[in-house]
């Protein structure tokens, strides 16, 4: 029946490439080729996150379940590629419905998305250079969520579950934000790179899937491989210029702003971690200085275009403080996140999206606006409650399918070996 099913798999996504070629015309004369290579390199930054975050959440988990804990995020690179060339690109930006989500049949299977700029999105760069870049932060957004469960679901459930959140979940919260005629977009809410879209949603979701799956058997609190953690943070710190800087959608000054803006709230998050360990009589060790370099990353990306170099240290001054609080209070609430996806990424974005409407220049809080902030506040319940809420359903649906937690003995032998029939010697 396995081997049925894998065919039939199979065949239908060579179907589906037949049905989605076609031909692209050479590029016409209104492509700015500046804002073209820009776009093409910041892609191909966020395409690295994935593989950074294979590596930053393999190096966290304990020895028996690395290469299960590393796949599940890098398996995302190819399940959310399919689906966002289906469907998942025209749910996000086709044409508005009620501006909550897109017309799954505008841009069906890439119809329609060539070589020429959609102006309502970009008009110096090629539409299908566009949707190629929102495919990757489709893709990394579930990879993320992977940490909460990590050494306890079933490998076959998790892609179910992925496949489920992104056309779901990811797509209307892109629709609604970025979109032009997208219901927070209107509103006015400020969202450079994705605060609420990717860390808000993935965080929440995070927490969901920590309360469906319960806790682990075994607890081990000391991360497997501490130089993974590095590589992974050093990926992840790489690429987030591609993700905060490529999302002005040209090389301008937008996106050196940006590139700034992220650097620098990440290296203040980092030495913040550091020495508010040291000040809580902790040792200042190298995943706090990862943890906290992420957490910095995370909290500028709503702001990234919006706000000052001295704004974007004071956010990854306060994000890494909250998220620190965030992570001791999570140990002792019971729910068992494994690696801290929703202090970190949750309440980093929750804190990103806040600081922004507070900094935000001309419109932000400190200059006497107040309708930027009361909508972003807005925006942000309503993304942490429909991210959480529809994760939880989700989960719950898919878990009467396919059982999300893998069997006892399955999870006390490690996901490596009894998902996948691998192991690190």
């Amino acid at each position: 029946m396995n081997k049925r099913l894998n065919f039939i798999v199979l065949a239908v996504l060579v179907l589906l490439s037949l049905l989605t070629a076609q031909n692209y015309p050479e590029l016409s004369s209104v492509i700015d080729s500046g804002d073209t290579a820009w776009v093409l390199i910041s892609s191909a930054l966020v395409m690295i996150m994935t593989p950074g975050l294979s590596f930053f959440y393999g190096g966290l988990i304990n020895k028996k379940n690395v290469i299960s804990t590393m796949l599940q995020s890098f398996v995302a690179l190819g399940v959310i590629s399919v689906i966002w060339v289906i469907l998942g690109f025209s749910l996000a930006f086709g044409d508005s419905i009620g501006g909550i989500i897109g017309n799954p049949l505008t841009y069906l299977n890439f119809k329609n998305v060539g070589a020429e700029p959609n102006a309502a999105f970009s008009s110096t760069i090629p539409f299908l250079l566009f949707a190629l870049f929102q495919l990757k932060f489709a893709v990394i957004t579930p990879a993320l969520i992977t940490g909460s469960f990590a050494g306890r679901v079933r490998f076959r459930s998790y892609i179910l579950f992925m496949i489920l959140f992104s056309l779901l979940i990811y797509c209307p919260l892109a629709h609604m934000t970025w979109h032009p005629d997208g219901l927070f977009r209107k509103w006015g809410v400020l969202d450079f790179a994705g605060g609420t879209v990717v860390h808000i949603s993935a965080g929440f979701a995070a927490l969901a899937g920590a309360v469906i799956l319960g806790k682990r058997k075994i607890v081990l609190e000391h991360p497997g491989n501490v130089p993974y953690v590095v590589l992974g943070t050093g990926l992840l710190w790489f690429g987030w210029f591609g993700f905060n800087a490529g999302s002005a959608l040209g090389a301008n000054s937008s996106a050196v702003i940006a590139f700034a803006n992220t650097h620098m709230a990440s290296a203040t998050a980092m030495i913040t971690w550091l020495f508010y360990e040291r000040m809580m009589g902790r040792k200042m060790s190298t995943v706090g200085a990862c943890i906290g370099a992420v957490v910095g990353l995370v909290a500028i990306t709503p702001a990234a275009g919006y706000v000052n170099i001295g704004n974007s240290m004071f956010i990854g001054f306060v994000a890494a403080l909250v998220s620190n609080w965030a992570i001791a209070i999570k140990n002792k609430s019971g729910v068992d996140d494994t690696l801290d996806v929703f202090p970190s990424h949750g309440i980093g974005g929750v804190v990103g999206m806040v600081l922004t409407a507070i900094f935000a220049t001309n419109v932000g809080l400190i200059y006497g606006e107040t309708t930027t902030f009361f909508y972003q506040l807005i925006a942000l319940v309503l993304a942490a409650i429909f991210a959480f809420g529809g994760s939880f359903v989700l989960l719950k649906l898919v878990n009467l399918v396919l059982p999300m937690r893998v069997r006892p003995d399955q999870e006390e032998v490690g996901l490596d070996l009894s998902q996948h029939g691998e192991l690190i010697e």
